[in-house]
Formats: structure tokens, C-alpha cells, sequence
């Protein structure tokens, strides 16, 4: 794969992680005292025009 694709998707993918860790972090406080509780985390990737669907799954620790 090329010099640019390679590119491109870490930019996608930092684009992801960055974003998603700051609304995480906005509805943990919104929903106030969190400590202790657990809660259940999914993502579901699509790619337009591949046939992808990955799903990662996990808990957030409060």
C-alpha cells in the first residue's frame, strides 16, 4: 500500500481516538459520580465502498 494510504489512515485514526476519548470523557462527567461503576464501550468501524465492519468492544472503568 502506499506512502499516502498509510498516511491518510493514521491521520483517520488518531482523528478517531482523539475525538472519542473527548466525548467519553464529556458524558463521564456529565453523568456526574462515576467512581466505581463500569460501563460497557462499543465502536463499529465502516468503510464505504469495502465490505468492513469491525466491532471492538471493552469497559470503561469510572
Amino acid at each position: 500500500m502506499s506512502e499516502d494510504f498509510n498516511m491518510s489512515m493514521r491521520k483517520f485514526l488518531k482523528q478517531v481516538g482523539v475525538t472519542s476519548q473527548q466525548a467519553i470523557e464529556e458524558a463521564m462527567r456529565k453523568a456526574g459520580n462515576t467512581e466505581g461503576k463500569s460501563f460497557a464501550a462499543k465502536v463499529v468501524l465502516t468503510v464505504d465502498g469495502l465490505d468492513l465492519e469491525h466491532v471492538v468492544t471493552g469497559k470503561i472503568q469510572g
